[in-house]
């Protein structure tokens, strides 16, 4: 099945953070109470961005599952005293450049979305120059062969690749889990010496996100997990 991926980002206003803690907690506990029946990962983006908060990425078989979320979403006070910078949509789908090729712990190998086992996740769109689709499928077969042994030898980060034509904005949403940023950034940076990198026209914003549970990402959200109890 190609289920569909949903990221949102979400920024709270300081207006909230200045509301009384109790309505603080009321209006967490009832964020957590919408999303609860849904395939949803939440991490915080604090300390990583300064126009979001926190980043949800969701999981459906169809579209009107992730619309339903959205909509009870949209009915908490938490959704009404906050925004939305950044949204994507995409769908899971294998690559037309593995052909036959498998290896184990590919991205298909396991249900759509996360594992749950790695620390943080970088989320990003992508989109490619046209003149990527004016080469032959055989040249970009051979490209794509680099650009994957590339990733071969970084194991430890797991991709999940978002397919948006025609559904978004960008082309691609592509998804990194990893245990340490650094390692994520050395694999950036031999990539941008292969020669598919020529042909990437975008690739931004760029979401460096904590993985928790959705309690405590809301609670970073006004430093409720930071604070020392009063003796």
């Amino acid at each position: 099945m190609n289920e569909l991926f949903r990221y949102v980002t979400i920024a709270v206003s300081s207006e909230w953070r200045r509301y009384d803690p109790r309505q603080r907690e009321a209006d967490k506990a009832e964020f957590v109470s919408a999303v609860s029946d849904a395939r949803v990962n939440a991490y915080s983006l604090v300390g990583m961005r300064a126009d979001a908060d926190l980043l949800l990425w969701a999981v459906g078989d169809d579209l009107e599952s992730l619309r339903a979320l959205e909509v009870r979403l949209a009915g908490t006070r938490l959704w009404a005293w906050s925004t939305r910078p950044h949204a994507y949509l995409a769908a899971r789908r294998r690559s037309p450049y593995l052909d036959g090729h498998a290896h184990a712990g590919g991205e298909h190998d396991a249900p759509a979305g996360p594992r749950g086992d790695k620390p943080y996740v970088v989320v990003y769109p992508m989109t490619k120059k046209r003149s990527w689709y004016v080469l032959p499928h055989e040249e970009r077969a051979r490209i794509m062969a680099a650009h994957f042994a590339v990733g071969h030898r970084y194991p430890t980060i797991r991709i999940h690749t978002g397919y948006s034509f025609g559904i978004d904005d960008q082309e691609f949403v592509v998804a990194f889990e990893c245990d340490d940023v650094r390692d994520f950034l050395a694999l950036v940076a031999d990539l941008r010496e292969t020669e598919s990198s020529s042909y990437t026209e975008r690739e931004t914003p760029i979401f460096v996100g904590r993985a928790m549970p959705l309690a405590e990402a809301l609670d970073e959200l006004d430093g409720v997990a930071a604070r020392i109890p009063a003796t």
